[in-house]
């Protein structure tokens, strides 16, 4: 990790001199390398952007999507790495660009990639079963410790950050679950709405059909603070109604996944400044804020030295997770 944050350092000092680089443009199309399959929220999050900047002429030249999910992600990364210096190529990701290497071998690290910016963090809540028993995350907790292993808790892939999650509840309460993975948020959503599962912690929209139609409800979120407020989702509740995690006895003040933009490592000061203002106008437009309040993510706009130090806490932070299930590649 101490190579990883130094990167992330001299990123932090090239940006800084962001303004003295205004003259640089792409010069022919531009991939968006999304390191997810397609229609899921990566891809969702790369296609609004490209939207954006087609709709506010924020770039002379088009853009072109490829999706490379396979690997949990990691394809997409390996193609940074093969095309290091080429600043036609943006990879989107999460937090899975820095750690995927801490939990499987790799055929890249997280010094092939230089981070660019982070543009919104997708949110985390325990869901159950619109009749569950359970009135708020406490009583969910005791009944996990009461029967060790009865309650199954969806997620999506294994070692992937619902698991982690999961493994962080029961780091921090001493409850022990049993986690099904599946392949995908949706698709989790789908599992508890039919009662084949206990739990789960998807995102807001991963879930909100389920809870619209009262098949499941939200205990509590993975916040330092409630969700915005909106209007009702299901009866007379909307986000901001949904207590934190802390607020409901769980030792756990935030947990949230960053959305983010990457280059290859190797392209110039110039490139990466150009990025990065352009991500941060695409930020600034109505069409994002629409985006985030659709998606219930919450817009937060993270370059240079904020944005490295995000990505060390949440490394340093997770793989203390990964080391104590006995997760790390050796």
């Amino acid at each position: 990790m101490k190579k990883t944050s130094l990167v992330l350092a001299v990123a932090t000092t090239l940006l800084s001199t962001a303004g003295a680089f205004a003259q640089w443009a792409p010069e022919r199309p531009v991939e968006f390398v999304v390191a997810s399959g397609a229609g899921g929220g990566t891809d969702n999050f790369a296609r609004t952007i490209q939207s954006i900047i087609a709709q506010h002429d924020l770039m002379d030249q088009s853009v072109v999507v490829l999706n490379k999910g396979a690997g949990s992600g990691a394809e997409a990364f390996i193609y940074a790495k093969a095309n290091a210096g080429d600043p036609h190529k943006l990879i989107f990701g999460t937090n899975n660009v820095y750690l995927l290497p801490h939990v499987a071998k790799m055929a890249y690290t997280s010094d092939d990639l230089v981070p660019v910016a982070a543009l919104a963090l997708d949110e985390f809540l325990i869901w159950v079963k619109g009749d569950a028993p359970y009135a708020d995350a406490g009583q969910f907790i005791e009944a996990a410790k009461a029967d060790p292993g009865s309650i199954a808790f969806g997620g999506s892939q294994s070692k992937d950050t619902d698991e982690t999650l999961v493994a962080l509840i029961e780091q921090k309460t001493g409850a022990e679950f049993k986690y099904v993975p599946f392949n995908g948020g949706g698709e989790v959503g789908v599992q508890l709405a039919g009662g084949h599962i206990a739990a789960n912690v998807n995102n807001p929209n991963e879930n909100l059909g389920q809870w619209q139609a009262g098949a499941i409800k939200p205990l509590c979120v993975f916040s330092d603070q409630r969700m915005a407020e909106s209007e009702p989702v299901h009866g007379d509740m909307g986000w901001h109604d949904i207590p934190t995690c802390t607020e409901s006895g769980i030792d756990i003040s935030a947990y949230q996944m960053p959305r983010t933009v990457w280059l290859p490592a190797g392209v110039t000061d110039e490139q990466l400044a150009f990025y990065v203002d352009m991500m941060e106008k695409v930020s600034q437009t109505p069409e994002w804020q629409e985006y985030v309040a659709n998606t219930s993510q919450t817009g937060r706009f993270l370059a240079g030295e904020e944005l490295a130090s995000f990505i060390d806490n949440s490394e340093t932070s997770t793989v203390e997770v990964f080391k104590a299930e006995g997760w790390t590649a050796q």
